[in-house]
């Protein structure tokens, strides 16, 4: 796979997740949530370069320590293999675990993330097309 174009950011802040809930923009899939906003002048990356930025949560009703962690590990792979190429740039991702991320088979959860993107209109085909289901398998 080809090194992405643009790095992905990290969301840190409590306020900068409750930004992304606010705006109700979202895709639920059996394997996450995916909860989306548009950068403005309010809140957007100090840094120039990253032009998507991405939060990770997983609250107890997921399972306990060792299952969450397992959850987020998969969202952040996951989203490690498709956003910095298919996601529109200048948003802010936040994925959220189900109580299935942990045991759901890999290519559905990267198929969850795809479909979500498709849904909200945040999908964009690279130059070279790159398969995100041949992406890696994990």
């Amino acid at each position: 796979m080809t090194a992405p174009d643009r790095a992905v950011g990290r969301l840190m802040r409590r306020p900068e997740f409750l930004a992304v809930a606010g705006t109700r923009r979202k895709h639920v899939a059996p394997g996450l949530i995916l909860q989306v906003r548009r950068h403005d002048d309010r809140q957007h990356p100090a840094d120039g370069r990253v032009v998507v930025r991405l939060g990770l949560t997983a609250s107890r009703k997921v399972g306990n320590a060792v299952v969450r962690n397992r959850a987020r590990r998969r969202l952040r792979e996951a989203a490690r293999q498709i956003l910095p190429h298919f996601a529109m740039p200048g948003h802010d991702f936040v994925l959220v675990a189900r109580g299935g991320t942990a045991g759901r088979p890999w290519l559905d959860l990267l198929g969850d993330l795809t479909a979500g993107l498709k849904r909200l209109g945040l999908w964009r085909e690279p130059p070279s097309a790159v398969n995100p289901a041949a992406a890696g398998e994990g």
